[in-house]
This record gives structure tokens, sequence and C-alpha cells, in this order.
């Protein structure tokens, strides 16, 4: 994969195919290789650019030094699309969709379509009273920064996958998957800090001029269904779809079920 330098900075991406720029943002404990299925979707007629953030690939880790913010993750986007024409289409899964949002805010006009895939900017559950969800959020950040400052990377991957994977994701893992995830979760020890601590208002997101789409499971799990609330009840001007099915990780796990949307919202210009 190419790595692109920008001063002390080591972006890993894939580029593939020709046409109107699209990135791709990844989830946390993912990395970017969850786009291949949507890469090949889309490469015959678009660019598509699905980068490494910070601490996945051989993208630079986070040192640490300060708390994660979504600003500073949107700085490898805005380095990545700075070559590119316009209009550039960001696309982002959970922590990725975050991202997304932030960096559309900060590309401005150069972005023409957002995608957000159950995106997780928790602190807007604060923001809009949403107590009980904020929560469970908040509740899972304590242990995975309890348990990771610990380095128990296994007891930090095993309650963040049964969550996200689904109960007993983790019993059901085979030990050599179980290893692997257990070391990719490191990254997301200092992403619960750029979700949390983020202060723009839904106010601020609804601005966007991006055509914007989001896409959720009505069944996935609460805070994300509230955010996605949120968002509808703000932005009624953005599209929302829903699957039937595959929940959370549906962009991993039922490729089959979200990329035709995307690929749907993308052909028709942001329409659907």
């Amino acid at each position: 994969m190419p790595v692109l330098s920008k001063g002390t900075l080591n972006i890993d991406h894939t580029d593939e195919g020709e046409g109107q720029p699209v990135v791709l943002i990844h989830s946390s404990v993912s990395a970017n290789r969850q786009w291949r299925a949507l890469t090949e979707a889309l490469k015959d007629r678009y660019r598509v650019l699905a980068i490494n953030l910070f601490g996945y690939g051989e993208t630079t880790p986070w040192p640490g030094t300060a708390p994660q913010s979504l600003y500073a993750q949107a700085q490898l986007i805005l380095a990545l699309c700075e070559s590119l024409g316009a209009p550039v289409h960001l696309i982002g899964h959970s922590f990725g969709g975050s991202v997304a949002l932030k960096s559309a805010m900060l590309l401005g006009p150069r972005v023409g379509s957002l995608i957000l895939l159950e995106p997780n900017p928790f602190y807007l559950l604060k923001q809009a009273g949403r107590t009980e969800a904020y929560l469970t959020a908040r509740t899972l950040r304590d242990h995975v920064h309890f348990f990771g400052s610990l380095g128990d990377w296994p007891r930090v991957a095993e309650v963040f996958g049964e969550y996200w994977l689904g109960d007993g994701s983790w019993a059901a893992m085979p030990s050599k998957r179980r290893a692997a995830f257990a070391k990719a979760s490191q990254p997301n020890f200092y992403e619960w800090d750029a979700v949390m601590d983020e202060e723009t208002t839904v106010d601020e997101w609804k601005t966007l001029g991006a055509r914007t789409l989001v896409v959720g499971d009505k069944a996935t799990r609460p805070p994300i269904r509230e955010i996605i609330d949120i968002f509808a009840t703000a932005c009624p001007h953005w599209s929302f779809r829903f699957i039937a099915e595959g929940g959370h990780m549906a962009p991993l796990t039922r490729p089959e079920l979200v990329n035709p949307i995307v690929r749907e919202f993308l052909d028709a210009g942001g329409s659907v």
C-alpha cells in the first residue's frame, strides 16, 4: 500500500480505480482492510482511497502525549485530499463516521457527498440529554481506559468485541483471531477521547453543505440508534436509510446489504 509522508506523519492507504475520489474511513479495531468489498464495488467508476487512521497499518501511531481529537484524525484526511480534485466524497463507519463528519466540516465545499455508516459521536448524547445511552458509552470507554492502562488488551478486546460484534462473539472467535483483535484494540484507547470530548453541536453539523446520507440498523446498539435519531430530528434535509439486519458491524459482516446503498447514493449524485 502507498504511504504518504507529510512532515512527521506517515499516512498508509490504498488507492484504486479512476474517477471522482472517494475516501473511506474505517471503524475502530478494524483498519482499512474492512473496505475491500466496497472498494471492489466502486472502483469501476471512482478513485477509491481507503486510509488507515492513527496507529493502524503503517500510519504513524498516536503519541499519547495529549488527548486525541477528531480534529487531529481529520488532519490525515485533509492531507490525503490535498492532491485530489473536487468534489471529494467521504464515507466513514462508526469512529470513521465521526472522523468523516469533522473532515467534511474542515474541507467545506470540496466535499460532494458524505456517507455516515452508524457514526459514533457519543458526546452528542450528553448534549442532547440522552443520559442512559451516554452512560452506556462512557462505561465502555472507562473499561477500555482502565484495562488498556494496565496493558490487559485481551480484557479490553473481549468486552469491546462482545458489545459491537454481538453477544457470544468473543467465545466463538478462534484464539489466533482473538490475539489479533486484542492487538488491534490498542489505538482505540485514544479514540475514545476524540468521540467523548468533541464539542461541535448538532446545529453546527446540520449546516454542512455536503449531500449527506446516514445508514443504520434500527436494531443496533442503543447509543448508535439514539445518535442517528438526534441527526434525523436536527437534519431532516439529510437522507436516512435503514437495513433490516446486520447490526453495527454490517459494513464488514453484511456488505451485500450496505454497499448497494452506498453505490446508489454516489451514483445518483447524493439523492436517493
